[in-house]
C-alpha cells in the first residue's frame, strides 16, 4: 500500500492455499516450501506462494528458515483445510518500506535495422516501481514466488487498485521490480533523423526523441536503448551509461508541462 508521494509503502504478504487433493486435513502441521524445485514431470498439481499487498494487514503465522537450497515456511500452529477449501494465511508484513518510482521508455531493436520514413508516436511510457530487499528498509527476508498487487488510498480515502506484476523467487538484499502500468500523463515520439551507410557493414544512425510531460510536478524519464552488434555513442544531447553490451541508458528530466527533446547519434557495424 503506497503513501501519497509514492514514496514509501507498506507490505503484506498472505500465502494461498487451495486444497484440491480430494482429502480434508485436520489441525494439520503445514510446511511450505519455496523455491525453484526440479521436477521429473510435469505434475498438474502445483504448489506456489502467492505474496500480495492487501487492504487489511496481514500478521505472520509462519516461521522461515533456510531448508537445503531453497526456504521452507512452518506454519506455528495447526490447522484445518478442508476439501475443495481455498484458504488465505498471513505470511510476512513489513511498515515503512522506502520505494523508488520510475518511469522508463524502452526502445525496440528493429528501429536500429533499416531506415524509417515515418515518425513514431504516441509510445508508451511505463512505470516501476523498486524495492531494495535490504533489512535497513524493514525488509531483508526471502520473498518467495508469487503476485505483488499495489494500492492507494484516493481523495476520499478509499483503497484503490494501482497495478499488480509477478515476482520472481528473490533473495534478501536484491532488488524487486514491480512493473505497474503506463503513465496516462507522459507521452513520447520517437524520430529517426538519420541511416546512413558508411561502409560494407557499417552504418550511422540518429533520433530524436520527444518527451511530453503533461503532470503537475516535473519527472525524470528513463530511456533505455537497446542498440544491438558492435556499437558507439558519437554524440547525445544527454549524459549516457552503459548498461551491458547491447543497452545504452539515459537519464532525462522533464519539466511540469514541459518538453525534452533527447538526440543522439551512434555508428553500428553489423
Amino acid at each position: 500500500t503506497l503513501d501519497q508521494k509514492d514514496a514509501m509503502g507498506n507490505l503484506n504478504g498472505w500465502v494461498t492455499v487451495d486444497n484440491k487433493s480430494g482429502a480434508p486435513y485436520k489441525n494439520s502441521r503445514l510446511k511450505l516450501v519455496a523455491g525453484d524445485i526440479n521436477r521429473a514431470r510435469d505434475d498438474l498439481r502445483r504448489e506456489k506462494l502467492m505474496a500480495g499487498a492487501a487492504a487489511q494487514r496481514a500478521e505472520p503465522e509462519f516461521k522461515e528458515a533456510a531448508f537445503f537450497e531453497y526456504h521452507i515456511y512452518t506454519l506455528e500452529r495447526k490447522t484445518t483445510i478442508r476439501e475443495n477449501q481455498t484458504k488465505q494465511i498471513g505470511l510476512l508484513n513489513a511498515s515503512d518500506v522506502p520505494l523508488k518510482k520510475e518511469f522508463i521508455y524502452r526502445g525496440a531493436a528493429h528501429y536500429y535495422r533499416s531506415r524509417y520514413g515515418d515518425t513514431i508516436t504516441n509510445d508508451k511510457v511505463g512505470v516501476f516501481l523498486e524495492i531494495r530487499n535490504k533489512k535497513e528498509n524493514n525488509l531483508g527476508m526471502p520473498f518467495p514466488k508469487g503476485i505483488i498487487r499495489v494500492y492507494k488510498e484516493d481523495q476520499d480515502k478509499s483503497l484503490q487498485f494501482v497495478g499488480e506484476d509477478s515476482i520472481d523467487h528473490t533473495p534478501k538484499d536484491e532488488k524487486i521490480r514491480i512493473k505497474m502500468g503506463n503513465a496516462f500523463d507522459i507521452a513520447a515520439t520517437r524520430k529517426q533523423t538519420v541511416w546512413e551507410k558508411i561502409s560494407k557493414d557499417t552504418y550511422e544512425i540518429a533520433f530524436e526523441i520527444s518527451l511530453r510531460n503533461h503532470k503537475t510536478e516535473g519527472v525524470t524519464i528513463k530511456v533505455v536503448e537497446p542498440l544491438s552488434w558492435d556499437w558507439k555513442i558519437l554524440e547525445s544531447s544527454h549524459t549516457y551509461t552503459k548498461v551491458d553490451a547491447h543497452t545504452v541508458s539515459f537519464d532525462v528530466p522533464v519539466k511540469k508541462d514541459g518538453e525534452t527533446k533527447l538526440t543522439y547519434r551512434a555508428r553500428l557495424r553489423f
